[in-house]
């Protein structure tokens, strides 16, 4: 039989990360996180008509506060406001819900920030608050996960859609030998990103994997309990079941929880996008085979940078090289940050995020 060329496996890169502490009172909407040092936020107010050596005041709304990728996101966020020199405010919401994003960012406004960059739950139900924000003069980006386009003024994706998307369905065809049935365990239903990943999956199973199946698409909601009973769920509906695609962060690792306690390990193959900090028992045990995910922490970093230059009227532009980051893509109006990096058996253990 002639073998197919067509894996996009990625090289194996040896990531050197930062270590960097939290800083402040993470459930205070009144705390400015800078240097190390909390200040009352009140005393920050401002009119947003800063010069270029003035300190603004940068604020981060994740999807979901807590979980571990968010906060090393947190963590790249907290070290650029140091280097750059602006305050950083991160803040979001106890559960993936859009309508908590929304008071967030309500509060946000209130404070008079110079800029909010969100990682959107939903891409049009919070273009009103965001709107809102805007009519104040604040600044607003998008990061992880977008909007409608009409609603900020770029995106700073992780990655290619297209690429990621293909790629983590080329890791479970590996697996599987390109037959059987499996599953996608996504986040939010109506989160931009994980939507586009899984439309690319879907064009990349037609386009090369006719033997492989679908079965079944569960949104967990970014809640890891939700998360594993979903998992186990699909391993009773779908005897069949040969692989679990988890396409945020908290589901590779329920997948692949679900499969041990099945004892159905290295039978059942788990892939997808998390962090090594999370599956690496599950990778060295045989219960997950591949994870793939970018530098969180260097997101975070990038979306701090990205934004202050806004502030300073200065939009990204195409190869641009930014510090402690390297050099980026700018496509009409979306940042690419890179490719990303996959973690298996054998390399876990380089990394600490």
């Amino acid at each position: 039989m002639t073998v197919k060329i067509k894996y996009f496996l990625f090289p194996i890169i040896f990531l050197t990360l930062c270590g960097c502490g939290f800083f402040g009172n993470e459930s205070s909407k009144y705390e400015i996180i800078y240097n190390g040092e909390a200040n009352n936020l009140k005393q920050a107010a401002k009119n947003n008509t800063k010069k270029k050596n003035e300190q603004y005041t940068i604020a981060l709304v994740p999807k979901i506060e807590g979980i571990p990728y968010f906060k090393a996101v947190k963590e790249g966020a907290l070290e650029a406001g140091r280097d750059i020199g602006v305050n950083i405010i991160y803040k979001g919401p106890s559960s993936a819900s859009w309508l908590e994003q929304a008071l967030v960012i309500e509060e946000l406004i209130e404070e008079n920030v110079d800029c909010i960059a969100v990682a959107a739950d939903d891409p049009l139900k919070l273009g009103g608050v965001l709107q809102k924000a805007r009519n104040r003069g604040i600044k607003v980006i998008t990061w992880d996960a977008d909007t409608d386009p009409e609603f900020r003024s770029f995106f700073i994706n992780m990655v290619d859609p297209e690429i990621l998307g293909r790629h983590v369905l080329d890791l479970l065809a590996w697996e599987v030998n390109e037959q059987g049935e499996y599953a996608i365990m996504t986040g939010s239903s109506t989160a931009a990103n994980l939507n586009e990943w899984i439309k690319w999956i879907g064009i990349h199973k037609m386009e090369n994997y006719p033997e492989m199946k679908l079965v079944e698409v569960v949104p967990t909601n970014e809640d890891p309990h939700k998360a594993y009973m979903a998992a186990q769920n699909l391993l009773e509906k779908h005897p069949n079941l040969k692989g679990i695609i988890g396409v945020s962060t908290l589901n590779p690792p329920a997948a692949a929880q679900a499969v041990k306690d099945a004892g159905k390990t290295g039978e059942i193959k788990v892939v997808g996008v998390s962090s090594p900090s999370q599956m690496k028992a599950f990778l060295l045990e045989g219960d997950a085979q591949w994870i793939t995910l970018w530098s969180p922490q260097k997101l975070g970093y990038l979306t701090v940078s990205l934004a202050h230059n806004l502030l300073n009227d200065e939009m990204p532009y195409d190869g641009q090289q930014v510090p402690n980051i390297g050099a980026i893509k700018f496509d009409g109006d979306m940042v690419i940050m890179g490719r990303p990096i996959d973690f298996t058996k054998e390399n876990v253990d380089q990394y600490d995020f």
